[in-house]
């Protein structure tokens, strides 16, 4: 298995479900945050960092924020690197959005796909239906990540994700629709649930 640890993302606005904690959103019976928690900790990842105010306590994980809050992707990874001891840091960082029905299924899709890594790429990351890189579902080596994150100015502040992994390389594996798609709608909402509810009845 991997030295990684895990950042996942829980903190943004949620504009388009009006403000909601999209990470508590349930599907399948446990929430969106569970089930990203869940997948880090099945893969192994020690330590697991969510970037966003405590949302459930009773979860085993590190939570940061960063300051000033809603800082945007690039800025909550830095916060989080920040966070993790120096010197001791995984060999490979897990990046996951807390918006993934599919987290699980996911994070072992970039776990096996590894192994077949070259040693000179930086990171993996999985490709939608339309194979665009969904930089958010990736594993990316810690050392790349700080390089890149000190790159950064205003420590990533309102930085898009693509700032902070744009000159890295990254392989981008095409992945099944199912693994990729994310919440980020009341409409997919329903449409996750409705997934989750089939493959329950099948």
């Amino acid at each position: 298995m991997a030295d990684l640890g895990a950042i996942l993302l829980a903190g943004g606005r949620a504009s388009r479900v009006d403000g909601a904690a999209k990470p508590l959103f349930e599907v399948g019976g446990t929430t969106l945050l569970a089930a990203a928690v869940s997948a880090a900790t099945d893969a192994g990842a020690r330590p697991i960092t969510v970037v966003a105010p405590v949302l459930d306590p009773a979860l085993a994980v590190e939570w940061v924020q960063e300051d000033p809050p809603y800082g945007g992707p690039a800025a909550a990874v830095v916060t989080a690197l920040d966070a993790w001891p120096q010197g001791a840091d995984p060999e490979w960082t897990l990046l996951l959005a807390c918006d993934l029905p599919a987290a699980g299924p996911a994070v072992r899709r970039l776990v096996a796909d590894l192994l077949l890594l070259p040693a000179d790429t930086d990171g993996i990351c999985l490709g939608d239906a339309a194979s665009r890189p969904q930089w958010l579902t990736g594993l990316y080596r810690t050392s790349s990540l700080r390089n890149a994150a000190s790159a950064l100015p205003d420590g990533g502040r309102d930085a898009p994700v693509r700032a902070l992994l744009a000159d890295l390389a990254i392989a981008v594996v095409a992945a099944p629709g199912d693994l990729t798609r994310d919440v980020d709608t009341w409409e997919d909402l329903e449409e996750a649930r409705a997934r989750a509810a089939h493959e329950e009845a099948s």
